[in-house]
C-alpha cells in the first residue's frame, strides 16, 4: 500500500468549520503594529523579500499552515492533507494605506479583511502586511481559522513567528516536500475501521466498572452532573437585547490600549483576579451602553462565554482548540463599578467550582471517541438558543518586547469571532506591560461600536479612581526592571488611547 498522511480534526475544531455561514466567519485574528526600523526597504517602504524569506523559515515549525481540509466521502468529516499547490505568496500578502495612513484607515482597513471567508480550498490562514503606517510603523493584519488554533496556540504561534532577540539570526527553512494525500476510499475505509473499534473504548470502560466499582460510579455519576451542568448552561437561554440579532458578513474593528499593571492594581486593592476586573469592565460598559439604547438592565439575564484555557504544559506548541467554554452572568443591576466587581468575583468563583467545565471536556470526548458529530449539534442548538450575549476572552501573552526581523513589536489587537445571533466580541492580549482590548462587530448591528470603547474606557478609569483611595488588599509587587534600559512609567504610558473606527 503507497504512503500517505492525513489528520483528523477534534470534535472543538471540527464544530468552528460546522458554526460557518456567509454571515458568521469563524476566523480568529490581530492586528500587530511594528516599528519599521530595520525592516525599511531600499525604496523607503517595507522590505517584503525579507519578510517572505522569515515567513517561509518560521512556517517549518508548523506542517499546518502548508495544509487544506479534505472530507470523508459520504460521512463528511474533515481532515487535513498537505496541500501540493501551496502558494507562499497567496497566504502572505503585502498592501498599503493611503496618506496619511492614520489608525482609523487602519482599522477600517482590518474591518474589511475580517468580512471575507477564508478560502477552504487552501490552507485557512492569511497574513497582511501594511505599509505606510504613520509614525514611521506597519501593520500586520493576521487572519487564520478558528478550527486551526484558539488564543493560547496562537501566542505559541507568535513566539515562533518573532523572537526576544532583535538581532536573531535567519535560519535556512529545510525544504518542504508534501506528503501524499490518501484516496477517497482510504479516508472512508479508516473511519469505519475506527467507528467499529468504539465498542472496545466501552467495554474498557465497563471491566473498569468490575475491578474498581465504588471508584467508577463515583466518577461516573461526577461525570453526568458535569454534562448536566455544561448541557444546561450552554442551552438557557439569556436575555435578547439589541446585541443578538441577525447578524450580516460586514464587520467593524476597533481598539483600546490600556496598562497591564494599574489593572492589576485594581485587583490588588479591590480584590478578584484580573479576569474577574475584565470582566466587571465589561459589565459597566454594557450597563452604560443597553441604556443609553433605551433597554431597562435591571430586567436583563445578559451572559458572556468565557473561554477557558485547557491546554496542559506538553500541549503547548501544538496548534487546535483546547478550550471549554463557561457562561458567567454579567451584573448589570450593580449601579457601582465596586459592586459590579464583587458581584462578578462571586460568579467566577461559583463557576470555577462547579462541574461546568469537566461537563463541557466530557461532552467533547464523547463526541470524539463514540458519537461523532454530537459536539456540532451541541453548539448549533446552543447558537439558536441564545445562551450568552457576547465573548469575552483573555489571553496572555509575553511581557517581553518580541521583534519581527528587528522590527519591535509596539500594540497587538486580538479578534474574536461573531457566532450567530452575536453582535459583539470583546478579546484581550496581555504584552510587554499592556493590555490590548480588541473589539470586533456587526456593522450594522452595532453601528456605535466607539460609544462601547469609550464605555469601556470610562470603566477602566472609574475603577482605576476607585483602587487609588483603598487600601492594599494584597502587598504591592514591584514591576522589574528588564535588563539594559530602565523602565519608565510616564503619564501618557498610563493613560488609555481611545481612537475612533
Amino acid at each position: 500500500m503507497s504512503y500517505s498522511h492525513y489528520d483528523r480534526l477534534t470534535a472543538l475544531d471540527a464544530s468552528f468549520l460546522g458554526l460557518e455561514n456567509h454571515n458568521v466567519h469563524m476566523h480568529v485574528g490581530s492586528v500587530g503594529l511594528f516599528e519599521l526600523g530595520p525592516l525599511k526597504g531600499p525604496h523607503g517602504g517595507l522590505d517584503m523579500e525579507r519578510v517572505w524569506a522569515a515567513s517561509d523559515v518560521n512556517l517549518a515549525h508548523h506542517a499546518r499552515f502548508r495544509q487544506k481540509l479534505a472530507f470523508v466521502p459520504a460521512l463528511g468529516n474533515p481532515v487535513w492533507v498537505d496541500d501540493e499547490r501551496f502558494n507562499l505568496s497567496y497566504h502572505v500578502r503585502h498592501a498599503a494605506l493611503p496618506p496619511p495612513g492614520d489608525e482609523r484607515q487602519l482599522k477600517r482597513l482590518a474591518g474589511r479583511i475580517m468580512s471575507q471567508q477564508l478560502d477552504r480550498g487552501k490552507p485557512l490562514w492569511e497574513l497582511w502586511f501594511v505599509e505606510g503606517l504613520e509614525g514611521h510603523r506597519f501593520a500586520v493584519i493576521t487572519k487564520v481559522h478558528h478550527c486551526m488554533i484558539d488564543g493560547v496556540s496562537g501566542v505559541d504561534l507568535m513566539s515562533a513567528m518573532m523572537h526576544p532577540d532583535k538581532d536573531a539570526a535567519l535560519r535556512t527553512p529545510p525544504r518542504w516536500v508534501p506528503r501524499p494525500a490518501p484516496a477517497p476510499w482510504r479516508l472512508l475505509a479508516d473511519e469505519i475501521v475506527r467507528r467499529a473499534s468504539l465498542p472496545l473504548e466501552v467495554a474498557r470502560g465497563g471491566r473498569m466498572l468490575l475491578t474498581r466499582p465504588r471508584q467508577t460510579v463515583t466518577a461516573l455519576g461526577e461525570a453526568v452532573e458535569g454534562l448536566g451542568e455544561a448541557l444546561w448552561a450552554g442551552l438557557a437561554p439569556a436575555s435578547a437585547t439589541p446585541l443578538n440579532g441577525d447578524i450580516g458578513p460586514h464587520r467593524r474593528f476597533d481598539w483600546l490600549k490600556a496598562d497591564l499593571e494599574v489593572a492589576k492594581g485594581v485587583s490588588r486593592r479591590l480584590g478578584g483576579t484580573l479576569n474577574d476586573v475584565v470582566l466587571a469592565t465589561v459589565a459597566g460598559a454594557m450597563r452604560r451602553f443597553l441604556r443609553n439604547r433605551g433597554e431597562r438592565v435591571e430586567d436583563l439575564t445578559f451572559r458572556a462565554m468565557v473561554p477557558v484555557n485547557l491546554r496542559a504544559t506538553v500541549d503547548r506548541g501544538r496548534l487546535g482548540n483546547r478550550v471549554a467554554f463557561m457562561m458567567a452572568p454579567l451584573p448589570l443591576a450593580e449601579r457601582s463599578p465596586e459592586g459590579r466587581l464583587r458581584a462578578m468575583s462571586e460568579t467566577m468563583q461559583r463557576l470555577k467550582q462547579s462541574r461546568q467545565r469537566h461537563g463541557a471536556e466530557l461532552l467533547e470526548e464523547v463526541s470524539d471517541r463514540i458519537a461523532s458529530g454530537l459536539f456540532m449539534q451541541v453548539a448549533r442548538l446552543g447558537a439558536r438558543t441564545l445562551p450568552y450575549n457576547i465573548v469575552v476572552t483573555n489571553v496572555p501573552g509575553p511581557q517581553v518586547p518580541v521583534y519581527l526581523l528587528g522590527a519591535p513589536l509596539r500594540e497587538v489587537y486580538p479578534l474574536v469571532p461573531l457566532f450567530t445571533n452575536q453582535g459583539l466580541g470583546i478579546a484581550l492580549f496581555s504584552y510587554d506591560g499592556g493590555l490590548f482590548w480588541g473589539f470586533n462587530a456587526d456593522w450594522d448591528a452595532v453601528p456605535d461600536l466607539h460609544e462601547i470603547v469609550e464605555a469601556v474606557a470610562g470603566e477602566c478609569d472609574a475603577l482605576q479612581r476607585l483602587a487609588a483611595n483603598a487600601p492594599a488588599s494584597l502587598p504591592a509587587r514591584a514591576m522589574p526592571r528588564r535588563s539594559g534600559r530602565p523602565r519608565q512609567r510616564s503619564a501618557a504610558r498610563r493613560r488609555r488611547t481611545v481612537a475612533r473606527g
